[in-house]
């Protein structure tokens, strides 16, 4: 039961990052998005989901140090049940928190509390106290980059359409060939395991059909296209909703793990009595973290959607498809970089970096080069709202010590009554 009010929440908070910029951009209705994203988060989880997974989120504590079997297995339970709680109520609240931040900062608490302070893997918890800069601000930067090129190469053109026509098809090349390598490289990692000079070259070849494809296509849709803005930036919307799926399987395929990690390897203690580093996940239990993926998703997603795709800042087709390539090409540079990066910071990071940008051009325009504006003036201005930017940074900031303190506590409650 745990585990599965556990998927729910994962369901219900981290996925509403694929699809939050799609229905903001009105790409995908609320319902068609939801639908979307469980049918694809489950058979990411089912198909290309890790059939052994690691006991312990991230290497983040030694299961050696637990002594008695089951008192591991209590942690795990503190663990799970205090990071479901805390995106219970993250959902609630509308905050976009990481599921993986969640599951660690709850098994480092239930670990503190079983075993000590020396437990913890404090070098691995700080690489992940470093993701929390790392990841908004890398998604930031590739979304706003993005976002300024499109601009520049097609919106900021007399004739946008044909600008369309020529920059369009080799930006959803770039798009596939990232998808792809980013499918290979973490979406089926768990099934193939697929050398850096194959994933290139495979990737490379991919979007170069990819271009081929997109080139006669789009310019079939430009025929009916006007030379406005709105009307230009719709031609985005079907790479947009490909990247909404992809983004959602690839995700269903390594996030499940925080599910389905914690009771796999309470499960396994049971039958076997000792404690692994890795166990194989029964078939029921990866079922149960998909199912309870794309549950919490259809029932709970809609509100922490609205806040990623509509609260932040407005987004139309072009910019959330600046998003959700940014989402892609940051994970893959961080995993060839080798550093730590939460899908979640990455995704709303691309939100910020695109409203700030968007903030930046348009004071510009309207300075004009003349005095500076009053503080009242620029806050009438602000293409971000600043209620979300300190209220989800404050989310993320606390997420670890909030879910820590309560695993404890959790932990503390059951020793004392088991």
């Amino acid at each position: 039961m745990v585990g599965a009010y556990m998927a729910m929440n994962i369901g219900a908070n981290d996925v509403a990052n694929n699809i939050g910029p799609a229905v903001g951009a009105r790409a995908l209705t609320m319902s068609g998005a939801l639908v979307i994203a469980a049918i694809f988060e489950a058979s990411g989880a089912i198909i290309a989901g890790s059939d052994v997974v690691q006991t312990i989120s991230k290497g983040i504590v030694s299961p050696d140090s637990f002594g008695a079997p089951m008192t591991f297995v209590w942690a795990m339970l503190s663990a799970l049940l205090a990071g479901a709680v805390w995106l219970n109520l993250a959902t609630y609240f509308g905050a976009p928190v990481s599921t993986t931040h969640s599951i660690v900062g709850g098994v480092v608490g239930a670990g503190v509390a079983a075993a000590g302070l020396d437990v913890v893997d404090w070098p691995s918890l700080g690489a992940i106290v470093l993701s929390w800069i790392i990841s908004p601000a890398l998604g930031g930067t590739i979304a706003a980059l993005f976002l300024l090129l499109i601009k520049a190469s097609i919106m900021y053109r007399p004739d946008r359409v044909a600008a369309a026509r020529r920059w369009l098809p080799i930006l959803i090349a770039v798009m596939t060939a990232s998808f792809a390598a980013y499918l290979m490289t973490k979406g089926l990692k768990n099934v193939w395991k697929a050398p850096t000079e194959l994933v290139t070259a495979a990737a490379l070849a991919i979007g170069v059909l990819a271009l081929l494809i997109a080139r006669p296509m789009i310019r079939r849709a430009a025929v009916v296209t006007v030379n406005r803005r709105k009307a230009v930036s719709k031609l985005f919307a079907a790479p947009l909703i490909a990247a909404a799926a992809l983004l959602s399987f690839a995700h269903g395929a390594n996030d499940v793990a925080n599910a389905v990690g914690p009771l796999a390897a309470i499960v396994s203690i049971i039958e076997h009595g000792e404690m692994q580093a890795a166990v194989g996940v029964p078939v029921w239990i990866m079922v149960i973290g998909a199912v309870g993926i794309s549950a919490g998703l259809l029932i709970y997603g809609p509100r922490v959607v609205r806040t990623v795709g509509q609260e932040i800042t407005r987004l139309d087709e072009a910019r959330a498809y600046c998003v959700a390539l940014s989402a892609a090409i940051t994970v893959l540079a961080a995993s060839w970089l080798g550093l730590p990066v939460s899908s979640t910071h990455i995704a709303v990071g691309g939100v910020f970096g695109v409203g700030f940008l968007r903030e930046f051009i348009a004071n510009r325009r309207r300075n004009g080069g003349g005095k500076q504006p009053s503080a009242k003036a620029l806050a009438k201005r602000r293409l971000v709202r600043r209620r979300h930017v300190f209220s989800i940074a404050a989310a993320w900031i606390i997420t670890v010590p909030a879910t820590a303190g309560l695993a404890a506590l959790i932990f503390v409650i059951i020793d004392l009554i088991r």
